[in-house]
């Protein structure tokens, strides 16, 4: 396995080779120490580290937290808070540069290890999210591309199933030209199905367009669902068994 690639940036020479051997120990890679923010700056664009570790008061002032914040707002990599502060005012500057961890001096080897690990996931689960994310933004522009190409003429209008159609310059749907009462959640989900007709929607696939926040499940579309086929005028949402809902196109 890999070793992971760790920068030290501590001005204590003392603290700085204990970190180093403790991380060694560990089976890290310490690619290097710097002592100061501006040093630090240039090492990590050579060394390329996995995680650094900053220490909060460099030169005895605030430099660490400038650097962290330099680190999240260029680098994507996470850092790891190394302090003696209890200080209240330093420690709410600090939390606001959202780091991935804090160690504590005088440092516990153990800890440090635990501490790096927890950081390391941290880190890996904020960047599968944030692909996620990113790729759910492709899905919807390519969805409503495939809205577009079902629009009649130069008008917004897309017509669905038998008498329905969804205007997609507002978002709402209509039954003989009568607008269907929906909720932002509802009109977004029938949105969604008529970009794909005669194609079966995933309860994946709706969680990801239809819900903003977190905590949604395959029972909140079949609550959706079934709020929906109350609301509509005609049976037109259909099952596809264990997968999913789809209008026939």
């Amino acid at each position: 396995m890999d070793q992971t690639k760790v920068l030290i940036v501590e001005d204590d020479e003392v603290t700085a080779l204990n970190l180093k051997m403790s991380l060694e120990k560990h089976g890290y890679d310490v690619v290097s120490i710097a002592d100061n923010a501006i040093q630090a700056r240039n090492k990590i664009k050579i060394y390329e580290p996995e995680t650094i570790i900053v220490d909060i008061s460099l030169q005895k002032s605030n430099d660490g937290i400038e650097l962290a914040r330099y680190i999240r707002e260029k680098h994507q990599i996470p850092f790891i808070f190394l302090t003696a502060h209890t200080d209240n005012d330093i420690i709410n500057d600090a939390k606001k540069t959202e780091p991935y961890g804090y160690i504590v001096k005088p440092f516990d080897p153990k800890s440090l290890h635990t501490t790096i690990q927890m950081a390391l996931y941290k880190f890996e689960q904020e960047s599968q999210r944030n692909e996620n994310l990113s790729e759910l933004k492709v899905d919807k522009l390519n969805l409503e591309k495939l809205l577009y190409n079902k629009k009649v003429s130069d008008k917004p209008i897309v017509p669905f199933a038998h008498g329905f159609h969804l205007d997609i310059s507002i978002c709402e749907t209509f039954f003989k030209d009568k607008k269907i009462n929906l909720t932002k959640k509802e009109n977004a989900f029938i949105r969604l199905l008529v970009a794909q007709l005669g194609m079966v929607v995933s309860f994946e696939q709706a969680i990801n367009y239809v819900w903003e926040e977190d905590g949604a499940t395959e029972n909140s579309v079949r609550t959706l669902v079934w709020r929906l086929r109350n609301k509509l005028p005609e049976e037109i949402i259909k099952n596809a068994s264990g997968m999913g809902y789809y209008i026939e196109e």
